[in-house]
């Protein structure tokens, strides 16, 4: 029976970087599972491959079919985004172990859906002056940098991670991304080992 590691934290906090390094690794044998949004693309994303990107026409008509196994709407400075999970085919746990990147809602949410034992948490933290420099760094790489939402996403971390709700989702084992090498390695033990 396959499992579904969710790899969760707070923005910057380096998911997309570590997601991408296990998903490579051929010692794994992790698949993909791609999560849906209607936020815009940023510059250097691919459709299919971080988000499948979809109008809020397509996330309605997907939302009327019954196809979506979570969902999170966010207020931002520029409209809400969504953010959901379809069940388009794309998971088979009697085959494959899936690898997802995702927020602390999210996971709950799949976990809820799929059960305790076929969904496990992998939650990354980082010291908070790191992961501001960080998405800073990013955004003003962006064709049309987006500060305040930057901004919005950094502080409404520190509620949406609270030790309340890390605790409420029986998240005991954090992945701690001050070293990448070392936070991987760890990982893909912990992978290996569950």
């Amino acid at each position: 029976m396959g499992k579904i590691y969710y790899v969760i934290g707070k923005s910057s906090s380096g998911k997309d970087t570590i997601y991408k390094q296990l998903i490579q690794r051929t010692d794994m044998d992790l698949h993909e599972l791609v999560l849906y949004t209607t936020r815009p693309i940023r510059s250097g994303e691919t459709d299919g491959v971080e988000y499948f990107f979809v109008s809020e026409e397509q996330y309605e008509k997907l939302k009327s079919a019954g196809s979506i196994i979570e969902e999170r709407a966010y207020q931002t400075v520029y409209g809400i985004w969504h953010y959901f999970t379809v069940d388009d085919g794309q998971i088979d746990l009697l085959k494959y172990n899936y690898l997802v990147t995702g927020t602390l809602e999210s996971f709950c949410s799949t976990r809820e859906y799929f059960g305790d034992k076929d969904v496990l948490p992998i939650y990354i933290d980082l010291d908070d002056g790191v992961r501001l420099q960080r998405a800073l760094q990013r955004e003003q790489q962006q064709q049309e940098p987006k500060y305040k939402e930057m901004c919005r996403r950094f502080i409404a971390d520190a509620e949406d991670f609270s030790e309340d709700k890390i605790q409420k989702a029986n998240i005991s084992k954090v992945f701690y991304n001050d070293d990448l090498t070392r936070c991987i390695e760890e990982i893909a033990t912990y992978i290996k080992q569950a």
